[in-house]
């Protein structure tokens, strides 16, 4: 791969942003987590986008820079930020409704808080938050939780891939 570049204060590099059917959430978490040092709501946004076949903008992907828990604040979870963002992006892309797209961000909400139990990154992020806590603690959570997504995105716009 090419020489790593900063975009947002994340190390990036060139990319093909087409992802085959046969690469798995895990080894993408993995690589966006390690070798990229993403966040969680970038990863979830980057993640989403290639399953969908959707571009993000850099301007989008820059807002996402502080979404991992507000800034590790320990509030709402990047994992619910960034999917949120991404039905935002694929409901208008789609040309539906806001209504639409506001009552089914509020479903995802309810229902990915039935599944792991909260919203907020200080309960679901394992251990808490501590000063000397090693990088992306949430991996196993990423994995399970961009799984729920990608069935909950796919449910959204009627079960097909963009």
């Amino acid at each position: 791969m090419s020489v790593k570049t900063r975009l947002c204060g994340y190390r990036r590099k060139k990319m093909n942003n087409k992802v085959s059917e046969n690469v798995s959430i895990k080894a993408r978490v993995k690589e966006y987590y390690w070798e990229y040092d993403y966040n969680c709501a970038i990863t979830t946004l980057k993640i989403l986008a290639e399953i969908f076949s959707v571009k993000l903008s850099d301007q989008v992907v820059c807002a996402a820079v502080g979404m991992h828990g507000a800034g590790k604040y320990g509030a709402q979870c990047g994992l619910v930020e960034g999917a949120l963002m991404f039905l935002g992006i694929i409901g208008k892309e789609r040309q539906l409704p806001e209504e639409t797209i506001i009552d089914q961000c509020r479903e995802f909400a309810r229902q990915f808080e039935e599944k792991f139990h909260s919203l907020l990154c200080s309960s679901l992020r394992p251990q808490g938050f501590r000063e000397d806590d090693p990088p992306h603690l949430c991996e196993e959570l990423t994995c399970n939780a961009m799984e729920f997504s990608r069935d909950f995105v796919s449910g959204f716009i009627g079960g097909k891939r963009v």
